[in-house]
């Protein structure tokens, strides 16, 4: 069996990030007022992406268990890749409530 290559777990549009210029907006334009509704389509298509990632592994370690899988190697790296995202999600969840927690403890 050949050497695994690390840098197959992190080349690949999963990896990439776009750019957030236009994201939750129709043509890019947002109306006074509308910085936020920036954001959170940008938080709504990163999640909407975790979750795409998480049925991938999910339906990998069903072809898996079922050995219907033809390359077992792709499944573990489906599942390494869910198991990232989500360690990633998570801390990024961790961060913003700290980060609003202390926005809160700040006096004016």
């Amino acid at each position: 069996m050949p050497a695994i290559d690390p840098m197959l777990a992190t080349i690949g549009p999963d990896w990439s990030i776009g750019s957030v210029e236009g994201v939750g907006t129709a043509g890019g334009a947002s109306p006074a007022g509308a910085e936020g509704s920036r954001f959170g389509g940008l938080l709504a298509d990163q999640v909407g992406k975790l979750a795409e990632i998480q049925e991938e592994a999910a339906g990998a370690s069903r072809e898996l268990a079922s050995g219907t899988a033809t390359d077992p190697a792709a499944t573990v790296m489906a599942i390494e890749r869910a198991r990232l995202s989500m360690q990633l999600a998570s801390q990024i969840r961790t961060k913003g409530t700290e980060a609003l927690q202390e926005i809160f403890r700040t006096s004016v």
